[in-house]
């Protein structure tokens, strides 16, 4: 079978496949090179994972500014006003740019949006396709990329490094990236050189035990950005979705918010509806709250998960409107047409990131983020649902702008030797070392960096992070950096920043709640998290 070259050099490479990745890689002009390398297959991605849509002020009794309010209300105070007005004011733009490259968005009868609503918003705007919107954007784009001569998008290939030129002042320059090359029967360590690079590599679920996140989610964005001299911020909002899938054994899956925007409620075992003794929004509270109330109803009532009641709703429009779901459940032996389904809340999504301009710039120059993996200020304390999808549309579009402007304004990469060889894989006891350190750092993150936490449970898990990285430092100086150790790598430098950044804010806030200081300090706290790489590393 044909296997494609990995490049020597590239104009600008982008790191990550999902909707961040591949617009910026759309909207570069066609005389740059551009070279998209994911770790897994091109369409893995928390993008195809999400179901319930993007946010966009498109009907007719909305608009920008409702957008704008109702996402400073759900930022608890930490969004940066200016960047989410840019945002809300593009999202027409953005969602009409997405249906002309071919998004199969769903319509009414009457042929406008059939638009969904969800948590924290007070109109109907989701702009979505079913249940699986983000499939349906991620195949579309892959789709539209192929047609794309300027475009190499290379799959199972995992970025290690990304190397900086410390000698050019400030922070550095981007001088090119380290990579493991997994397409042979053995991975290959090469460098590709290149002055500009994006980094779109989604989130970091898979730090936590329980995820709606696919495994692709190790945090390698923010490790890789922060090792490069990025500092990150508000990392210790890690928002935690409601309503996944309770399976104690098997795989869990998402049961869109869309859901419970359709009516669908939260009750408890015996049949009582618990969401309006903690908000007077009920089900479509946000986020935080909803997921807090869940966790506060299994403990006090000593339950692994809770009950989400669609039963009330009308059973053909239901499995219409939602045929992923029902598709998922049915193949458990739950038809939510007729019978409530289990739910626990999960790690889903991070507020925070590596911190980036309007432009997506870093202080890195010629670094660039976008998507989950950037830290914008749109999101504030808590991320209002569906803007997601948004924020990396809008933002890709912005990083594309920045980077045509930048090509065309600095020398060509000057081609350096190549350096290439074969990765040992991990074998026997190293390879069972490795998944043990991986479910270790997963268990200390949901009982110490949790939906509910503690001075003294994050000052344990820190302790034990301490120790765990050491482990995974001795794992990699001893067998080498292969795909397994990397990612490994990545998850604990990230749950150590999340821990931090949990630690030093001494409040409850948005999605970050301790109950050790409950209430919310504005004078102290009302300003973002940060960190700053050790020069010395």
């Amino acid at each position: 079978m044909f296997r494609q070259m990995v490049p020597r050099q590239a104009d600008v490479i982008v790191v990550g496949s999902g909707m961040a990745g591949l617009v910026t890689a759309l909207m570069i002009e066609p005389k740059w090179h551009v070279l998209v390398l994911t770790k897994k297959g091109k369409a893995d991605s928390n993008t195809n994972f999400a179901q319930g849509g993007i946010a966009a002020a498109v009907g007719n009794d909305d608009a920008p500014e409702r957008h704008l309010v109702d996402t400073l209300r759900g930022g608890a105070g930490l969004c940066h006003v200016d960047v989410v007005k840019e945002v809300v004011e593009n999202g027409p733009a953005a969602v009409a740019r997405l249906y002309r490259w071919g998004v199969d968005f769903s319509r009414s009868p009457d042929g406008i949006w059939d638009l969904g609503r969800e948590g924290g918003h007070s109109r109907r705007r989701i702009v979505h396709a079913l249940d699986r919107t983000g499939k349906e954007i991620e195949m579309t784009l892959l789709s539209v990329i192929k047609e794309r001569r300027n475009v190499i998008l290379l799959e199972n290939i995992l970025v290690s490094d990304i190397q900086v030129d410390q000698e050019y002042g400030g922070c550095g320059r981007v001088r090119g990236v380290v990579l493991l090359d997994e397409r042979g029967e053995r991975a290959m360590r090469r460098t590709v050189d290149s002055t500009t690079a994006v980094l779109a590599t989604g989130g970091a679920g898979h730090v936590y035990q329980f995820t709606s996140n696919p495994e692709i989610a190790t945090g390698d964005g923010i490790s890789l950005g922060f090792r490069a001299g990025v500092a990150v911020c508000n990392l210790e909002f890690v928002q935690f979705h409601p309503t996944t899938f309770y399976s104690p054994c098997g795989e869990s899956f998402l049961i869109s918010e869309a859901v419970r925007g359709e009516g669908a409620k939260l009750v408890l075992p015996d049949g009582r509806a618990f969401m309006k003794n903690y908000d007077s929004r009920g089900e479509l509270a946000p986020r935080d709250i909803v997921a807090r109330a869940i966790d506060s109803e299994m403990r006090a009532h000593q339950i692994p998960y809770v009950l989400l009641d669609a039963t009330i709703l009308d059973s053909a429009y239901l499995r219409r409107r939602f045929p992923q779901i029902n598709e998922k459940c049915l193949n458990v032996g739950i038809d939510f047409a007729v019978e409530p389904i289990p739910v626990v809340p999960a790690a889903h999504y991070m507020c925070g990131g590596l911190r980036s301009d309007l432009d997506g710039a870093t202080s890195v120059e010629g670094l660039f983020a976008c998507g989950e993996v950037a830290h914008t200020g749109l999101h504030g304390a808590n991320r209002l649902a569906s803007n997601s999808l948004l924020e990396a549309v809008v933002f890709a579009e912005r990083v594309a702008k920045s980077v045509n402007k930048r090509l065309a304004q600095i020398s060509p990469t000057e081609e350096t030797p190549e350096t290439a060889h074969h990765v040992p894989p991990l074998t026997g006891s190293d390879d069972e070392l490795a998944v043990e350190l991986r479910g270790q750092i997963r268990r200390c993150m949901w009982a110490g960096a949790g939906i509910v936490r503690s001075d003294t449970g994050l000052a344990g898990a820190l302790h034990e992070l301490a120790a765990l990285k050491r482990r995974v430092r001795l794992l990699i100086e001893s067998h080498g950096e292969t795909r397994a150790t990397v990612e490994l790598r990545n998850m604990a430098d990230v749950a150590e920043l999340i821990t931090r950044s949990a630690a030093w804010r001494k409040e409850s806030r948005g999605l970050h709640y301790n109950l050790d200081h409950p209430g919310r300090g504005d004078k102290r706290w009302r300003r973002d998290s940060e960190i700053l790489p050790s020069r010395n590393g």
